[in-house]
């Protein structure tokens, strides 16, 4: 049985440090007391609100992870831009923010011309996609401090105080839609590698998983961003809003019910989710070479699901109708509960908690 710990990552250890690092955070708080920018406190959410007046600023970070190291193998550097926008944006969204800027960081061991140039071609691509600028980064030659590049951006985004998404409004009853990821976020990558390399050695990216497609090239598949088609819902800044979403949860580390259960905290509501995608027939393949079990496979990746939409029930229909004409592939997951638990219905038939 391979584990995300067996990879070198322990998620509760990581859980707890990043609980530390946000009471140290908090710490600072005080210094914008009754001032421009006083932040508002929010324990378990996906992006940090500032106080402007008549609208929050909100201001999160997050970067492409070990995804990168398979970026460097295949000396393919111009898809996974859109990784970090999704990483970034979508976590930004689910306060019902629009993303106005992303800066990044590159930290390499030297320059590589080539490399830059295919990497920020990508990300300008992704964010002008988005209606995202870019308007400034970073990039540091630290040799000796990383052997392989490390790529991290901040994204800003902005959002009316009377249209911030209030997560205590959630009730019973309410509709849980799911948005169709790719094969994997920037999430789970350091097992991925790991099951792939001890099945497969070093060069497993070039191992044919199917039909001639390699292992490194569908494992490379970038994500899907969601901020852009869930704006169109949301309404950009200034603009109506067409359908009331209740909550957002963007499915990174942690998987589906730790980040379903963030958003539904407030409530004190919990959730059934009993129709949700099935993962990637390559994600269904890795589990099996790696003998993952399918708690843990839950617990590491999105299984499929890169976002999970809370609405009225009345508003499911057009919700799908809407976000599918975006180009999003959505459907109706499963239901909001009274009870306080989160219970998935795994692509093998099993049900956990």
């Amino acid at each position: 049985m391979s584990t995300y710990k067996d990879s070198g990552v322990d998620i509760t250890a990581g859980n707890a440090a990043s609980k530390t690092a946000y009471e140290h955070a908090k710490k600072t708080f005080s210094g914008r007391s009754g001032k421009i920018g006083e932040p508002v406190s929010g324990d378990g959410g996906f992006a940090g609100l500032l106080d402007m007046g008549d609208f929050y600023l909100v201001q999160n970070d997050d970067g492409t992870g070990s995804k990168m190291e398979l970026a460097v193998a295949m000396s393919k550097f111009d898809t996974i831009g859109q990784d970090l926008v999704a990483m970034v944006a979508d976590d930004a969204i689910c306060t019902g923010a629009e993303v106005i800027s992303l800066s990044n960081t590159l930290d390499v061991a030297g320059i590589d011309q080539e490399m830059i140039d295919a990497l920020l071609d990508g990300l300008s691509k992704a964010c002008l996609e988005q209606g995202i600028v870019m308007p400034g980064g970073e990039i540091a030659e630290v040799p000796g401090a990383v052997n392989s590049p490390v790529w991290n951006a901040t994204s800003v985004g902005v959002v009316a105080k009377d249209r911030v998404i209030d997560t205590g409004d959630i009730a019973d009853g309410d509709t849980v839609i799911a948005l169709k990821s790719g094969v994997a976020r920037s999430n789970g990558f350091s097992l991925i590698r790991k099951i792939l390399s001890d099945a497969h050695g070093n060069d497993w990216h070039k191992t044919e998983w199917k039909d001639g497609t390699t292992w490194g090239e569908v494992m490379l598949t970038p994500s899907v961003i969601f901020h852009a088609a869930l704006l169109g819902l949301l309404g950009r800044h200034g603009e109506e809003r067409k359908i009331d979403i209740k909550g957002l949860a963007h499915i990174t580390g942690g998987g589906i019910a730790e980040n379903l259960k963030r958003t539904l905290k407030k409530s004190g509501c919990g959730a059934k989710l009993t129709d949700l995608f099935a993962p990637h027939d390559a994600l269904k393949d890795l589990i099996a070479l790696g003998s993952v079990a399918t708690d843990e496979a839950y617990k590491t990746w999105n299984m499929g699901n890169g976002m999970l939409v809370i609405v009225e029930k009345t508003d499911a229909d057009d919700t799908v109708v809407a976000l599918q004409a975006a180009g999003i592939e959505a459907k109706v997951a499963g239901s909001v509960t009274s009870e306080n638990e989160v219970s998935v219905a795994a692509f093998d038939g099993s049900v956990l908690l």
